[in-house]
């Protein structure tokens, strides 16, 4: 079973889009483009809290998980 984590190889900020990435199996940045076109598109505040959020909701990968 896949399990979501933040990415600690293919970060910029904090790994949430990389971790996306990871478990959808999608390039990290096409996630990103579409991030930043979302953020233009909501002004910018909604993106951010919802980023923020994702920092504090998605988990770091444990040590023992390969």
């Amino acid at each position: 079973m896949k399990h979501l984590y933040r990415s600690e190889t293919n970060k910029v900020l904090a790994g949430v889009l990389g971790g996306l990435g990871e478990y959808f199996d999608v390039d990290p940045v096409v996630l990103r483009l579409a991030f930043v076109f979302l953020l233009l598109a909501t002004a910018i505040v909604p993106g951010v809290i919802a980023y923020i959020a994702a920092v504090f909701i998605v988990p770091r990968r444990p040590a023992d998980v390969p």
